[in-house]
């Protein structure tokens, strides 16, 4: 006898079909369609245009042959194209490759080439970058233009010359609002691609496939506590991981994307204030812009505003700032590879009656999977053994589910590295605490070995933070006779803050082992991404030089 439930029991269009995002908007613009979905600057789209826009979209990208596994390249900042391009590109089966605006010609060029670009949709602020890359480039797409027209008066960057044969709005406009589009043959079809940083060698292209998607953004609205028609600022690039899938996430409750070019003090306040913004995304340095801005660019607002940041864990004092703006802050992890943050700081409200000291160590953890994840553990990547739950033992943190990448574009040998054991090796290391909690120690290049001991760079600087002058540090090792290396701190301090090397380490002195204590500080500014997080890699190249 067989199973049952096997037996007459088959898939079918009825009851099986592949998940996607593109869904959520269709939805969303049918129950809502006067519902704002988008502000930017004096524009109001409602979700109905939104969905039409889309739609326009896709057709103009099929009448140009845009199909099944074609890449279509946007090189946009936080605007209404970059929104459309989340479901118009995808609407033709083709996948969405979102530039990181920060980058130079000849990464941008290998991006192009490696990614087989066909279309290229570039904003006018970046033409510049672009041609270069253009002439460096093998491929040669169909070039697009963007012009905002809410381009501000006081833009940091000016508008560059026209480096396509298309306008965007023109582009659109040829386009049918009443594209017939269709769902993915498969939900594990590619949706996007999305580069890792490349510090050493060439970025690698992430692929995400559709279902991945899809369960990312019901997640995020459940680990954002996304109410209907929540309003989320755009202040985490869209480029990176692809805004962590909010583009998608903001259609399930028909909330509006308050667009916004540039992160700066007053805008954000002005948003928060004038639009309602009940969300947020960013590293930490967005969280400086915030508590250090000048009285003159705050604004009062009487909701609490969610703040979600994926970094190190913000100092405390950072917190306490967030929390008297009226912000609240929460810890999220994750990584290109796994669609943005898939670990979250679930918090207990019995953590907040904790000794400040206790509380600050528990707001230091990573925390648990995201609800779409299917595992999240500490193993030794040699022997793929669990590491025990004592808090202490370090191990490689691993991922495994449905909110992991398909795999590395045109890298089998990466992709087969990073899924050894049917794990995907995160190449962080972390602790396991008995609650099932993880903690991350280290990246597995930044540990520092002096004399034989681990010395975790993010312990060290943790002590740095506490500081009252230090605005950002970044601690690497520099090369030593004695000791093989040695910990040593890169430290910007405040605005108006002042403090000397020695008193710095007589800081770290009354909170570290000695052997943890830098044997030097140099005061810099230190080297960020577009993305605010610190790059490790130029400071262990200053640290060289040193």
């Amino acid at each position: 006898m067989g199973n049952p439930y096997e037996q007459d029991l088959d898939k079918n269009a009825a009851n099986h079909q592949p998940l996607t995002p593109l869904t959520y908007l269709e939805r969303a613009a049918k129950t809502y369609p006067d519902h704002i979905a988008i502000i930017h600057g004096r524009q109001r789209i409602d979700y109905r245009t939104f969905w039409q826009r889309s739609l326009k979209l896709a057709s103009a990208l099929q009448k140009r042959g845009i199909g099944k596994g074609d890449t279509v390249t946007v090189m946009l900042s936080n605007t209404p194209p970059m929104l459309e391009a989340h479901f118009g590109v995808p609407m033709t089966k083709a996948v969405l490759h979102s530039l990181n605006t920060r980058l130079d010609a000849a990464v941008i060029a290998f991006q192009l080439d490696h990614a087989e670009t066909k279309v290229l949709i570039v904003d006018r602020e970046f033409s510049g970058v672009v041609k270069q890359a253009l002439e460096l480039a093998r491929v040669k797409p169909l070039v697009i233009d963007y012009d905002d027209p809410e381009y501000a008066a006081d833009a940091p960057y000016p508008k560059g010359e026209r480096v396509g044969s298309l306008d965007y709005e023109a582009f659109v406009a040829g386009g049918d609002a009443d594209f017939a589009w269709s769902m993915p043959d498969d939900e594990w079809d590619a949706i996007s691609l999305n580069y890792t940083s490349g510090t050493t060698g060439n970025p690698k292209g992430v692929v995400y496939h559709h279902r991945g998607a899809a369960l990312m953004a019901y997640t995020n609205t459940i680990h954002a506590g996304m109410a209907k028609h929540a309003v989320y600022l755009w202040t985490l690039p869209m480029f990176h991981c692809n805004g962590w899938c909010f583009p998608w996430t903001l259609a399930v409750q028909a909330g509006t994307h308050v667009c916004l070019r540039w992160v700066r003090p007053k805008p954000i306040y002005d948003a928060i204030a004038d639009q309602g913004v009940t969300h947020l995304c960013g590293a930490p340095v967005v969280m400086s812009v915030l508590i250090n801005a000048r009285d003159e660019d705050k604004r009062a607002f009487p909701q609490t505003v969610t703040f979600n940041t994926a970094a190190a864990p913000p100092p405390e004092a950072v917190l306490s700032g967030m929390a008297d703006a009226g912000f609240a802050v929460t810890h999220l992890y994750g990584l290109t590879e796994t669609y943005g943050p898939a670990v979250v700081n679930e918090w207990h409200g019995a953590w907040d009656d904790l000794e400040k000291g206790e509380r600050s160590a528990r707001k230091a953890r990573q925390g648990v999977r995201y609800a779409a994840l299917e595992g999240l553990t500490v193993m030794d990547p040699e022997t793929m053994r669990t590491t025990p739950a004592d808090g202490e033992t370090i191990g490689e943190v691993m991922f495994r589910g449905n909110i992991v990448m398909k795999g590395y574009l045109k890298n089998r040998k990466a992709s087969d590295e990073a899924f050894a054991g049917g794990w995907f090796h995160s190449g962080d290391l972390g602790v396991m605490h008995p609650d099932g909690y993880i903690q991350l120690k280290d990246r597995s290049k930044d540990i520092i070995i002096s004399g034989g001991e681990n010395i975790s760079s993010i312990e060290v600087e943790d002590a740095l933070y506490k500081h009252p002058s230090v605005a950002s540090c970044g601690v690497v090792a520099r090369p030593d006779d004695k000791w093989g290396e040695v910990p040593v701190a890169y430290v910007e301090l405040k605005p108006g803050k002042v403090a000397t090397e020695a008193e710095i380490i007589d800081h770290c002195r009354a909170l570290l082992a000695r052997f943890k204590v830098p044997k030097a500080v140099i005061f810099a500014e230190i080297p960020k991404t577009s993305t605010g997080k610190i790059q490790k890699f130029r400071l262990r190249e200053m640290a060289k030089g040193a």
